[in-house]
Protein backbone atom coordinates (compact mmCIF):
# COMPACT_ATOMS: atom_id res chain seq x y z
CA UNK A 1 0.00 0.00 0.00
CA UNK A 2 2.93 1.97 0.91
CA UNK A 3 4.41 1.52 -2.24
CA UNK A 4 1.38 2.34 -4.11
CA UNK A 5 1.08 5.27 -2.97
CA UNK A 6 4.68 6.48 -4.09
CA UNK A 7 4.41 5.67 -7.15
CA UNK A 8 0.89 7.48 -7.68
CA UNK A 9 2.91 10.62 -6.26
CA UNK A 10 5.70 10.66 -8.23
CA UNK A 11 3.40 10.24 -11.61
CA UNK A 12 1.03 13.24 -9.99
CA UNK A 13 4.40 14.61 -9.58
CA UNK A 14 5.77 14.92 -13.41
CA UNK A 15 2.21 16.09 -14.25
CA UNK A 16 2.23 18.83 -12.10
CA UNK A 17 6.38 19.29 -12.37
CA UNK A 18 6.63 18.89 -16.25
CA UNK A 19 3.00 20.47 -18.20
CA UNK A 20 5.33 21.58 -21.08
CA UNK A 21 6.98 18.06 -22.01
CA UNK A 22 2.98 16.89 -22.22
CA UNK A 23 2.17 19.69 -24.81
CA UNK A 24 5.24 18.74 -26.29
CA UNK A 25 4.73 15.13 -26.77
CA UNK A 26 1.18 16.08 -27.86
CA UNK A 27 2.55 18.33 -30.69
CA UNK A 28 4.90 15.73 -31.35
CA UNK A 29 2.08 13.31 -31.71
CA UNK A 30 -0.06 15.41 -33.83
CA UNK A 31 2.99 16.70 -36.57
CA UNK A 32 3.60 12.90 -36.63
CA UNK A 33 -0.37 12.37 -37.65
CA UNK A 34 -0.27 15.36 -40.32
CA UNK A 35 2.49 14.48 -42.08
CA UNK A 36 1.74 10.72 -42.47
CA UNK A 37 -1.97 12.05 -43.36
CA UNK A 38 0.16 14.60 -46.23
CA UNK A 39 2.63 11.75 -47.30
CA UNK A 40 -0.75 9.31 -47.49
CA UNK A 41 -2.75 12.49 -49.14
CA UNK A 42 0.54 13.47 -52.25
CA UNK A 43 0.89 9.56 -53.05
CA UNK A 44 -2.93 8.95 -53.34
CA UNK A 45 -2.58 12.51 -55.91
CA UNK A 46 0.06 10.76 -57.54
CA UNK A 47 -1.61 8.25 -58.30
CA UNK A 48 -3.99 9.64 -59.92
CA UNK A 49 -1.98 11.55 -61.81
CA UNK A 50 -0.15 8.74 -63.01
CA UNK A 51 -2.26 7.92 -65.65
CA UNK A 52 -2.70 11.50 -67.17
CA UNK A 53 1.27 11.85 -66.98
CA UNK A 54 1.76 8.66 -69.04
CA UNK A 55 -0.97 10.39 -71.77
CA UNK A 56 0.67 13.78 -72.14
CA UNK A 57 4.09 11.73 -72.39
CA UNK A 58 3.04 9.66 -74.97
CA UNK A 59 1.89 12.67 -76.94
CA UNK A 60 5.09 14.40 -76.14
CA UNK A 61 7.34 11.50 -77.54
CA UNK A 62 4.34 11.49 -80.70
CA UNK A 63 4.82 14.92 -81.13
CA UNK A 64 8.80 14.65 -81.13
CA UNK A 65 8.44 12.37 -83.55
CA UNK A 66 6.18 14.22 -86.18
CA UNK A 67 8.43 17.00 -85.81
CA UNK A 68 11.05 15.07 -86.26
CA UNK A 69 9.73 13.83 -89.33
CA UNK A 70 8.43 17.82 -90.45
CA UNK A 71 12.40 18.65 -90.14
CA UNK A 72 13.33 15.95 -92.59
CA UNK A 73 11.41 16.48 -95.30
CA UNK A 74 11.43 20.48 -94.86
CA UNK A 75 15.45 20.10 -95.46
CA UNK A 76 14.75 17.25 -98.01
CA UNK A 77 12.74 20.13 -100.28
CA UNK A 78 15.12 22.97 -99.59
CA UNK A 79 18.12 20.07 -101.06
CA UNK A 80 15.43 19.60 -103.83
CA UNK A 81 14.88 22.88 -104.50
CA UNK A 82 18.33 23.80 -104.81
CA UNK A 83 19.64 21.23 -107.41
CA UNK A 84 16.16 22.26 -109.54
CA UNK A 85 17.39 25.74 -109.33
CA UNK A 86 20.97 24.51 -110.36
CA UNK A 87 19.72 22.30 -113.05
CA UNK A 88 17.28 25.25 -114.49
CA UNK A 89 20.45 27.63 -114.26
CA UNK A 90 22.58 25.19 -115.91
CA UNK A 91 19.75 25.06 -118.75
CA UNK A 92 19.21 28.56 -119.15
CA UNK A 93 23.00 28.71 -120.01
CA UNK A 94 23.13 25.86 -122.00
CA UNK A 95 20.40 27.32 -123.90
CA UNK A 96 22.65 30.47 -124.40
CA UNK A 97 25.54 28.85 -125.40
CA UNK A 98 24.52 25.81 -128.16
CA UNK A 99 20.66 27.79 -128.34
CA UNK A 100 22.25 28.88 -132.08
CA UNK A 101 23.76 25.25 -133.04
CA UNK A 102 21.41 24.11 -135.69
CA UNK A 103 21.83 27.70 -136.92
CA UNK A 104 26.07 26.99 -137.05
CA UNK A 105 25.76 23.56 -138.38
CA UNK A 106 23.70 25.52 -141.76
CA UNK A 107 26.77 28.02 -141.80
CA UNK A 108 29.77 25.59 -141.67
CA UNK A 109 28.65 24.14 -145.15
CA UNK A 110 28.90 27.83 -146.34
CA UNK A 111 32.28 27.80 -144.65
CA UNK A 112 32.78 24.58 -146.66
CA UNK A 113 32.07 25.98 -149.48
CA UNK A 114 34.42 28.65 -149.29
CA UNK A 115 37.57 27.09 -148.10
CA UNK A 116 37.26 24.94 -151.20
CA UNK A 117 36.76 27.95 -153.57
CA UNK A 118 40.28 29.42 -152.19
CA UNK A 119 41.87 25.93 -152.85
CA UNK A 120 40.85 25.12 -155.70
CA UNK A 121 42.87 28.90 -157.52
CA UNK A 122 46.11 28.14 -158.56
CA UNK A 123 48.02 30.00 -156.57
CA UNK A 124 50.17 31.01 -160.12
CA UNK A 125 47.02 32.26 -161.59
CA UNK A 126 45.89 34.74 -158.50
CA UNK A 127 50.46 35.80 -158.09
CA UNK A 128 50.52 36.45 -161.70
CA UNK A 129 48.86 39.95 -163.49
CA UNK A 130 47.80 37.88 -166.15
CA UNK A 131 44.00 37.98 -164.82
CA UNK A 132 43.48 40.41 -162.73
CA UNK A 133 39.84 39.79 -162.48
CA UNK A 134 40.22 36.55 -160.56
CA UNK A 135 43.00 37.75 -158.66
CA UNK A 136 39.95 40.40 -157.14
CA UNK A 137 37.71 37.68 -156.87
CA UNK A 138 40.26 35.70 -155.17
CA UNK A 139 40.61 38.21 -152.65
CA UNK A 140 36.80 38.86 -152.25
CA UNK A 141 36.59 34.67 -151.40
CA UNK A 142 39.53 35.33 -148.91
CA UNK A 143 38.43 38.16 -146.50
CA UNK A 144 35.10 36.73 -146.46
CA UNK A 145 36.25 33.07 -145.28
CA UNK A 146 38.53 35.36 -142.77
CA UNK A 147 35.41 37.37 -141.50
CA UNK A 148 32.95 34.59 -141.78
CA UNK A 149 35.90 32.63 -139.10
CA UNK A 150 36.00 36.22 -136.94
CA UNK A 151 32.17 35.94 -136.77
CA UNK A 152 32.20 32.28 -136.15
CA UNK A 153 34.88 33.01 -132.82
CA UNK A 154 32.85 36.00 -131.57
CA UNK A 155 29.81 33.14 -130.85
CA UNK A 156 32.57 30.47 -129.41
CA UNK A 157 32.40 28.24 -132.77
CA UNK A 158 36.24 27.29 -133.46
CA UNK A 159 37.63 25.35 -136.17
CA UNK A 160 38.84 21.58 -135.56
CA UNK A 161 41.89 20.92 -137.94
CA UNK A 162 44.05 18.03 -136.35
CA UNK A 163 47.92 17.94 -137.21
CA UNK A 164 48.77 15.16 -139.34
CA UNK A 165 50.56 12.71 -136.97
CA UNK A 166 48.19 13.61 -133.76
CA UNK A 167 46.85 10.93 -131.51
CA UNK A 168 43.25 9.79 -133.35
CA UNK A 169 40.30 11.17 -130.92
CA UNK A 170 36.90 10.14 -130.95
CA UNK A 171 34.99 12.67 -129.32
CA UNK A 172 36.82 14.64 -132.18
CA UNK A 173 37.46 12.68 -135.36
CA UNK A 174 35.48 10.78 -137.55
CA UNK A 175 37.87 8.22 -139.26
CA UNK A 176 36.55 7.22 -142.95
CA UNK A 177 38.99 4.92 -143.39
CA UNK A 178 42.45 2.88 -141.73
CA UNK A 179 45.24 2.17 -143.96
CA UNK A 180 49.17 2.17 -143.70
CA UNK A 181 50.86 4.75 -144.05
CA UNK A 182 55.00 5.59 -144.73
CA UNK A 183 56.49 6.94 -141.45
CA UNK A 184 53.06 7.47 -139.52
CA UNK A 185 52.41 5.43 -136.01
CA UNK A 186 49.24 3.55 -136.28
CA UNK A 187 46.45 5.01 -134.69
CA UNK A 188 47.59 8.96 -135.96
CA UNK A 189 45.79 10.85 -138.68
CA UNK A 190 47.32 10.56 -141.79
CA UNK A 191 44.87 12.86 -143.35
CA UNK A 192 42.32 15.23 -143.36
CA UNK A 193 39.55 15.48 -146.12
CA UNK A 194 37.39 17.68 -143.88
CA UNK A 195 37.74 19.88 -140.80
CA UNK A 196 35.27 20.15 -137.83
CA UNK A 197 33.98 22.55 -135.52
CA UNK A 198 33.68 23.10 -131.51
CA UNK A 199 30.87 25.03 -130.13
CA UNK A 200 32.08 26.08 -126.32
CA UNK A 201 34.10 23.06 -126.32
CA UNK A 202 31.54 20.61 -127.64
CA UNK A 203 32.34 18.80 -130.76
CA UNK A 204 29.53 20.07 -133.64
CA UNK A 205 31.26 18.36 -136.25
CA UNK A 206 33.87 16.01 -136.13
CA UNK A 207 36.94 16.55 -138.75
CA UNK A 208 36.58 13.93 -140.97
CA UNK A 209 39.93 11.74 -141.20
CA UNK A 210 42.45 8.92 -142.34
CA UNK A 211 43.91 6.83 -139.48
CA UNK A 212 47.18 5.39 -139.95
CA UNK A 213 47.46 1.64 -139.22
CA UNK A 214 49.88 -1.46 -138.88
CA UNK A 215 51.52 -2.50 -142.02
Amino acid sequence: MASWCVRAGRQSYSVVAFPSLIRASQRLLCTSAQQKSGQGSEEDQKAEQSPVEKALAEEKGQLEEQLKEVTDKYKRALADMENLRTRSQKMVEDTKKYGIQGFCKDLLEVADILEKATESVPKEEVTSQKNPHLKNLYDGLVMTDKQIQKVFTKHGLFKLNPDRGQKFDPYEHEALFHAPVEGKEPGTVAIVTKVGYKLHGRTLRPALVGVAKAP
